[in-house]
């Protein structure tokens, strides 16, 4: 037998447990030129919450009664497709179903002698891909740049921040708790830290971790946090738009400042992004990122949930900042 989570109803605001179902069906039987996948490591992440709506955006909303889909770790229990070995684990967008099967289209053999599984959701995976690319291609900091990331904690955010610090930056992390901003200093070597929810004056205190301004803002969460740091981006700043998770579950437009007046007098840059616009380089990204993993000058930070039947609670729980780094479920 094999258990499958699908998409029971959309949500209004916050995402609750109700709004998944879980089923039981028979394991799958595979035919020639196909594979039989055993989960391993389930990836949860913020941009879900979108396609669980109907409204349009850049990715097909899920469809009700159908199984989520996100990143997935796969081990390769049975094969009857000459392309894969049972044994080998594979990378990519999956049923949340324990036992699925698959042609093997879209799906990256990941080598797991040296790397642990679930470092290919996060530092190795899509996570990873998103820091490096959104970075470097919209940000492009020069050495001796201020970098500030918002969602510092969080799994796009504490590798920014990292590979800033590579790139020879001075960078800045937002997050929301004194623990968060003391493992972004200590464990990933940001050079500051602001825990949003202990400070009244965000503006200033921006200011006076950036004394030289900003250069570069990665933006994970938007709301008030980006407009602060709005009163602090320097002339020709690059502002990096990955994610909006402060309003993902609002149900009415959300406002706040006008942003034309602060890049008009900075004659500054602000771009949103999906990691799609750059498939074409998603090879050298994952091999300088497995460079700088394996010369340890990348840390993957990991919260992990135990259980497949707990990938709706944890996904929910991203919403409340309860993960460090990247969260993930192992089945």
């Amino acid at each position: 037998m094999s258990h499958t989570i699908l998409l029971n109803k959309r949500p209004v605001g916050r995402p609750q447990l109700s709004d998944f179902k879980t089923i039981t069906e028979d394991k799958p039987v595979i035919n020639s030129g196909e594979i039989l996948l055993k989960t391993s490591y389930i990836s949860v992440d913020p941009y879900l919450r979108g396609r669980m709506s109907d409204a349009k955006s850049y990715a097909e909303p899920f469809e009700l009664n159908e199984a989520m889909v996100s990143g997935i770790i796969a081990e390769i229990v049975e094969s009857k497709n000459e392309k894969y070995k049972v044994g080998q684990f594979v990378s990519g967008m999956l049923a949340w179903k324990e036992f699925q099967k698959s042609s093997g289209e879209g799906l990256r053999v990941v080598d797991t002698s040296e790397v642990g599984e679930s470092v290919y959701l996060g530092a190795l995976g899509m996570t990873g891909m998103t820091a490096f690319l959104g970075l470097t291609e919209i940000g492009k900091p020069k050495k001796g740049e201020t970098i500030i990331v918002s969602g510092a904690a969080g799994a796009v955010g504490s590798i920014v921040g990292q590979i800033g610090k590579i790139l020879g930056c001075r960078v800045v992390g937002i997050a929301g708790s004194d623990e968060k901003v003391n493992m972004l200093k200590s464990q990933f070597g940001f050079d500051e830290g602001i825990n949003y929810n202990t400070t009244e004056n965000m503006a200033e205190a921006i200011k006076k971790a950036c004394p030289d301004g900003v250069d570069v803002y990665f933006d994970n969460v938007g709301g008030e946090i980006s407009d602060a740091v709005l009163y602090s981006i320097n002339r020709f700043a690059r502002m990096i738009i990955c994610g909006a998770i402060s309003s993902y579950n609002e149900t009415e437009t959300v406002k706040g400042l006008s942003v034309q007046p602060f890049l008009v007098k900075n004659s500054a840059l602000m771009q949103g992004f999906i990691l799609g616009n750059y498939a074409e380089k998603f090879p050298e990204a994952t091999s300088q990122l497995l460079e700088w993993f394996k010369d340890r000058k990348i840390k993957s930070e990991e919260t992990v949930v135990e259980g497949f039947e707990n990938i709706p609670q944890a996904f929910i729980d991203l919403f409340d900042g309860k993960n460090k780094g990247k969260m993930v479920v192992k089945a």
